[in-house]
């Protein structure tokens, strides 16, 4: 389980979110495939993950993130990717020989 931000641009919207398979996920928010708020905001840029063993403690994570202010989100996200990059690149190269479309 992953919990994980997407925006539009460094220190742009931010979209807090919770999934099970997060090259899937990331790849909807990137192609426009779920409307909504990310589509709505373009928010195509994965910048900052985590990874959780156990699904209720990745749901308890993003609720406490989700309550916390934007500055600590952004602290949050330059601790570990101070230059806002785009992180798609780091998940789909380390998921397994299996294009994004075969996964849906």
């Amino acid at each position: 389980m992953y919990v994980y931000m997407m925006t539009n641009r460094p220190k742009g919207t931010l979209y807090l979110g919770v999934t099970n398979d997060l090259v899937r996920r990331a790849h909807e928010h990137r192609s426009h495939g779920i409307k909504g708020f990310t589509d709505r905001y373009n928010l195509e840029r994965l910048v900052w993950f985590e990874e959780h063993k156990e699904p209720a403690e990745a749901i308890r994570r993003e609720k406490a993130l989700k309550r916390w202010n934007r500055a600590w989100k952004i602290d949050l996200i330059e601790k570990t990717n101070p230059d806002w990059q785009d992180l798609w690149d780091e998940i789909f190269g380390s998921s397994p020989m299996m294009t994004v479309e075969a996964r849906t």
